[in-house]
């Protein structure tokens, strides 16, 4: 899953005026994985390349017992929320916050091999639609294609930048799904992977400036309040 975690973000702004901006809620979305390709830099979380463990998805998991167990990415949503709500001390905002960190481990679930665990221990879970590419394809882009949808009819503003936004994210989805397979999990590859992240991020954030959502517009909002 890589595009497919977006969707929570565009669902919570969907939702409400009161969740964080776009932006935010894209970094609540990886932030797991931000965590996770900062970790394995440095050795305390590993990964490697292994041709053929999944058929979308050349990469092995193996120890990431902090960032995809439930437990540690409770600990991140619950970290993050904290974060938000210090940020706006709006309890609204925090919670949407923490309900998009906390998505990642359940939309992981559904692709990883078994390699996710509750709390860092032996036993280990996932679906594998990694290896139902009929499956795990149309379900991502059905996912985020959903969730952008319902973000334009929930929000106003110009059509450009959220279209913008939604090329990006089908570019470096397509580039992940068929460009060449990564041959080692180095710094190189963890550092083009944070770089994709910041950029939707950063882009994510520029959309916010540009829409705001129905409720809050009336005869005298002449500009995004958020």
């Amino acid at each position: 899953m890589f595009i497919g975690h977006f969707a929570p973000a565009l669902a919570a702004k969907a939702i409400t005026k009161d969740a964080p901006r776009l932006g935010t809620l894209f970094i609540a979305a990886q932030l797991v994985d931000w965590a996770f390709f900062l970790f394995a830099m440095v050795g305390i979380e590993k990964m490697r390349v292994v041709p053929g463990i999944t058929e979308m998805n050349p990469m092995d998991f193996y120890h990431m017992p902090i960032t995809h167990s439930l437990v540690g990415t409770g600990g991140f949503a619950i970290a993050f929320a904290a974060l938000v709500f210090l940020l706006s001390r709006n309890a609204i905002a925090a919670t949407w916050a923490g309900i998009v960190v906390l998505s990642h481990w359940l939309l992981d679930l559904l692709v990883h091999r078994p390699d996710l665990t509750i709390a860092g221990g032996e036993r280990k879970y996932g679906f594998g639609l990694w290896d139902m590419p009929l499956i795990e394809m149309p379900l991502e882009l059905g996912l985020i294609a959903l969730a952008f949808w319902w973000y334009l009819r929930r929000t106003k503003g110009p059509i450009v930048p959220p279209l913008v936004l939604l090329f990006a994210l089908l570019a470096l989805q397509a580039i992940n799904w068929f460009g060449p397979e990564p041959q080692a999990a180095d710094f190189a590859f963890l550092a083009t992977g944070l770089f994709a992240f910041g950029l939707l991020t950063a882009l994510a954030y520029w959309v916010s400036l540009t829409r705001w959502h129905k409720s809050e517009v009336g005869l005298a909002v002449a500009t995004p309040p958020r």
